[in-house]
């Protein structure tokens, strides 16, 4: 029996019919075979190379025993998933991060998820407080706590100094 929607919000189609697959024992070709439906079409489905259209929808629904949008709304739901995510924000408010901070790389060019453990501990030895909360902001807490604990320490004194301020120790 497939998960209620409300479990399963933002996972692609595939990968419900895959586990569903599954649990059945059944083949890709054996389901697309069953709804009268190309082996390519579910085979890229259940690789996530494709997504889910309203009439396959109901052709999976009547397969399955469910509501006739049920794929159509995990597919909707895996798009917002998705499209949100590539909204997010993949730079810092750079206007609050003084560019000498980098002096020995292109500011220009800095990566600033690849890099965030740099980032976060060159702003904590030597940023100001306007460029300390900015990476709070946009790392969140969780994440610059958990690179804190892989940086260790610092030579620097600045670096415990603005842990302590920020409660960040």
């Amino acid at each position: 029996m497939l998960p209620r929607l409300n479990k399963i919000k933002g996972i692609h189609p595939g990968t419900l019919l895959r586990w569903e697959l599954n649990n059945r024992n059944l083949k890709g070709s054996e389901l697309a075979e069953l709804i009268g439906e190309h082996k390519q079409t579910i085979s890229a489905i259940l690789n996530k190379r494709r997504d889910i259209n309203p009439k396959l929808s109901i052709k999976l629904s009547k397969e399955f025993k469910t509501d006739t949008d049920y794929f159509m709304l995990l597919q909707a739901s895996y798009d917002v998933k998705i499209t949100e995510a590539s909204e997010l924000k993949s730079m810092p408010n750079i206007s609050n991060v003084r560019k000498e901070l980098f002096w020995d790389t292109n500011f220009d060019d800095i990566d600033w998820i690849k890099n965030k453990r740099a980032v976060i501990k060159r702003i904590l030895e030597r940023g100001n407080e306007s460029e300390i909360n900015e990476i709070i902001l946009f790392y969140g807490r969780t994440t610059i706590l958990k690179e804190i604990k892989s940086i260790g320490t610092s030579y620097l004194p600045s670096f415990k100094a603005n842990l302590i301020a920020h409660n960040l120790i």
